[in-house]
């Protein structure tokens, strides 16, 4: 019967994760949040619906391992390479300077050194899963803010990993800390040469083995076993079973295998991470929160300012513009999910109390939920701001003088609105024709390439009606807008065309409902890449099946028109 109750508990964590996240997105907020609420609804201090928290609590730390593992599996070290500085200096630097805050933070709600020192590295981690959603919703993945939020993610993913080494090494006393971590890096440094052995001989030949046996079974069965191996490695030494877990992944990835694996383990990873964050509402004391509702919301205000002033301060110094400040700043101010890992963890190795674990996750919960909301309200005032002529030019910063130099003269040109992987083929082939054109991009690092190239630009927001100023729109031949973001790019033409109405505008469109919007603007053409993609493999396969190349054309046009063709035109 105890094996129907824990199968029965099991049953009402998977339903209640479905009807929180369904319930999540129906509101347009990140399902984890859906996961958290569901468990606090049907925890012990809630409604009473599951008995043995402690079983799903172990299911959700295999997630944990999963988590990790398949982190391991993604990540790419010469991807890593190429975020640039800001990704790599700046994550680094904001995980410091946070940590530190987060320190002093914990100091002044009570903690002791060791706890404030754990405390500092919860606060420096934001939630990928949440900050992946939101820009994925938002259409901003391929924006300056979305590739830099994105890349400082990553860094925090792989910080992770020192901070899970070092939770178990601490104690109480903090004279042996410094000895404790010691020995524990120590661990770590011989498990990881261990594992690079195995990873660049035993590892492949096993998966090779397997692979050729053409078994799905097989071979996922195969990178399960060697996940939980390396974890079970890991904490037979004294250290995190998910560092070990992530080693794997990481040596997996280097092999011609990762994308099977990845694709094979994504399910479970998925389901063992819904498990886990259910599991984290089951142990939310609801008369804590009850209870300390001004403590929490003080916290959460804290965390909140404090990283966005850090994130926002470190993405200036990197001369990004105030757009992207912004954007970057208010994106990062949440507590991430490997946040609760590493608080659970503080938790059992006695660094936190049961009370402050309940504060944290609280905290956490909060700083999540607020962050749409504040990505949402800081693009709605940073869009009615930039419109204002005066504060418009305060926005705009300083425009380099040289800019001024090289395009006295430049006309009968093309503006180029973001230099993203479009911008930069549209480039290529009017460099190509030599045709003159200038480029129009936030992200100070592009800027400072095409300039060392000779080619005029302005590092700016092109929805500015100052910087579209400076771009000699009177004289422009065309203006060619790909920026992702299909509000920046809404208030981009609508500000090109106030001066120059009758300038020709071919725009990039992002969703269908943005056509119509766009046409009444007055945007000349209308290009979606998708759309444009899909047409391409249809002209392909109509060729093989024999069309001509005018019949084929009709076809296209009338797709392209939204219109259904009816007949078929004659095979050749």
């Amino acid at each position: 019967m105890e094996g129907l109750e824990i199968g029965l508990d099991l049953l009402i964590v998977l339903v209640t994760a479905i009807v929180g996240g369904m319930l999540a997105r129906w509101l347009r907020l990140p399902v984890i949040l859906g996961y958290l609420a569901g468990g606090i609804a049907i925890g012990p201090f809630g409604m009473g619906l599951v008995s043995d928290s402690q079983t799903i609590e172990t299911l959700a730390n295999i997630g944990v391992i999963l988590l990790l593992f398949a982190i391991g599996l993604e990540l790419s070290l010469k991807e890593l390479m190429k975020l640039g500085k800001i990704s790599i200096l700046g994550g680094l630097a904001q995980i410091i300077i946070t940590a530190l805050a987060g320190f002093w933070l914990g100091r002044a709600i009570g903690l002791e050194i060791t706890g404030s020192i754990f405390f500092g590295f919860v606060v420096a981690l934001s939630s990928t899963m949440v900050v992946l959603k939101l820009l994925m919703e938002r259409g901003e993945l391929d924006t300056a803010h979305g590739r830099i939020m994105l890349g400082i993610l990553l860094v925090q993913d792989l910080s992770v990993v020192p901070m899970m080494v070092a939770i178990p090494a601490v104690t109480g006393e903090l004279g042996g800390l410094w000895t404790s971590l010691g020995i524990a890096f120590g661990k770590a440094v011989g498990f990881i040469a261990g594992m690079i052995v195995l990873g660049y001989w035993f590892m492949p030949w096993v998966l090779k083995r397997v692979a050729g046996l053409r078994s799905r079974e097989l071979f996922l069965l195969t990178v399960i076993v060697l996940c939980l191996a390396a974890a079970f490695g890991t904490y037979y030494m004294g250290l995190s079973a998910a560092f070990g877990a992530f080693a794997a992944g990481l040596l997996v990835s280097q092999s011609g295998y990762a994308r099977q694996a990845f694709a094979d383990i994504l399910p479970l990873r998925d389901t063992f991470a819904a498990l886990f964050f259910v599991a984290l509402g089951l142990v939310v004391d609801r008369t804590y929160v009850l209870d300390h509702l001004g403590t929490i919301g003080i916290v959460a205000a804290a965390v909140i300012l404090i990283k966005f002033i850090i994130c926002s301060g470190i993405t200036r110094l990197f001369s990004y513009s105030y757009k992207t400040v912004l954007m970057v700043g208010t994106g990062l101010i949440n507590i991430g999910e490997f946040s609760f890992i590493l608080a659970m963890m503080g938790k059992q190795a006695g660094i936190f109390s049961d009370n402050f674990y309940h504060l944290i996750v609280a905290s956490a919960i909060v700083t999540m939920f607020l962050t749409p909301f504040a990505m949402n309200l800081n693009s709605f005032l940073y869009r009615w701001l930039s419109q204002k002529p005066l504060l418009a030019r305060q926005l705009t910063g300083r425009i380099d003088p040289d800019f001024r130099l090289h395009t006295e003269d430049i006309s009968r040109h093309a503006v180029i609105c973001g230099y993203g992987t479009i911008g930069r083929q549209i480039a290529s082939v009017l460099d190509k024709q030599k045709f003159a054109y200038l480029v129009i991009d936030l992200d100070p690092s592009v800027i400072s390439k095409l300039r060392g190239q000779g080619i005029p630009c302005i590092h700016g927001d092109a929805s500015n009606p100052e910087i579209l100023s400076h771009a000699g729109l009177d004289k422009a031949r065309v203006m060619l807008c790909t920026i992702p973001d299909y509000v920046a790019e809404g208030l981009t033409v609508r500000n090109a065309l106030r001066l120059n109405p009758k300038l020709d505008i071919v725009a990039r469109v992002h969703r269908d409902r943005d056509v119509e919007l766009l046409k009444g603007m007055g945007v000349t053409e209308l290009v979606s890449p998708y759309f444009e993609g899909s047409l391409e493999m249809v002209r392909h396969a109509l060729h093989r099946f024999g069309m001509s190349s005018t019949d084929i054309q009709y076809i296209l046009n009338k797709l392209r028109e939204g219109q259904t063709v009816e007949k078929k035109p004659e095979v050749e």
